[in-house]
């Protein structure tokens, strides 16, 4: 449900350029992912911190769980949803 949230997100930043600078900003934020949350939710989107936080969680999880045995460390370079989202956003 939150990555349907985040991708509606995009999708109206990507053709909103002031939205789409407001989300890029929330990186030099004290609390990023709190600043993303709340211009999300201002523009309509129900996001809240800890739903990106388990939501990642939960995907990273799975993809321990998938490699043979059971991964026991976390796997270096995977980042969590707000982080894929702003790179996506600046690809564009």
């Amino acid at each position: 449900m939150v990555e349907q949230k985040l991708q509606e997100l995009l999708q109206k930043a990507k053709k909103n350029n002031i939205l789409r600078l407001r989300l890029l900003e929330t990186k030099n934020s004290d609390d990023p992912i709190k600043s993303f949350c709340e211009i999300a939710r201002k523009e309509g989107f129900e996001i809240y911190p800890g739903e990106l936080f388990a939501c990642g969680m939960t995907m990273n999880d799975a993809k321990l769980r998938a490699t043979n045995g059971g991964g026991s460390f976390e796997i270096e370079g995977w980042n969590d949803l707000y982080e894929n989202f702003i790179d996506e956003l600046n690809a564009c």
